[in-house]
């Protein structure tokens, strides 16, 4: 990559898998809602309190 040191290599190495793993976490979360099933809101579920 024409760095000039290794020591240089580490540091943008380093950064760039942390940068990585936020977008891997992100793109999990995301993904998560998406699989996950339509639930309704819990006021939604029984809003008489019949608890029903």
């Amino acid at each position: 990559m024409g760095h000039s040191s290794t020591r240089a290599v580490l540091i943008y190495q380093h950064t760039a898998m942390e940068r990585d793993r936020a977008i891997a976490d992100a793109l999990g979360k995301l993904a998560e809602e998406a699989l996950k099933p339509d639930e309704p809101e819990s006021d939604e579920q029984d809003l008489d309190g019949s608890g029903t």
